[in-house]
């Protein structure tokens, strides 16, 4: 149980690290408030429909980042890259706001409301 509680602790750790990184890139911002990036169940930035190179870029740049990040961590809290890559997910798409763009569990990107954003149902 302590192991857990260490896990989500230190995924909410580089988490928020990563999105800060990343929030203070104004492409980055304006590719998220304009719809043509999202998050992903798995962890990682997607781009919504067709994307010009820059912000194609610009997701595989981010992307990099959270891998190497989700590898670290992961080492140290044994799970596996991609577990602690999609509690990552769970945990990003949570935190979308309101007109921000996510990607559901059945596929499909979706526009965050108020309420509160399809998430897998094996997050917690």
């Amino acid at each position: 149980m302590n192991r857990l509680k260490i896990s989500i602790a230190m995924l909410l750790l580089v988490g928020g690290a990563t999105a800060a990184l990343a929030q203070r890139d104004p492409a980055y911002q304006a590719a998220r408030a304009a719809g043509e990036v999202g998050e992903q169940p798995d962890g990682y930035l997607g781009v919504v429909g067709s994307a010009s190179p820059a912000v194609r870029a610009l997701v595989n740049n981010i992307n990099i980042q959270r891998k190497a990040a989700y590898t670290q961590q992961s080492a140290a809290s044994g799970a596996t890259v991609e577990q602690f890559a999609f509690t990552s997910g769970c945990n990003l798409i949570l935190k979308t706001a309101p007109g921000e763009k996510y990607k559901g569990p059945d596929g499909v990107w979706k526009t965050r409301t108020a309420a509160p954003p399809e998430r897998d149902s094996r997050c917690i």
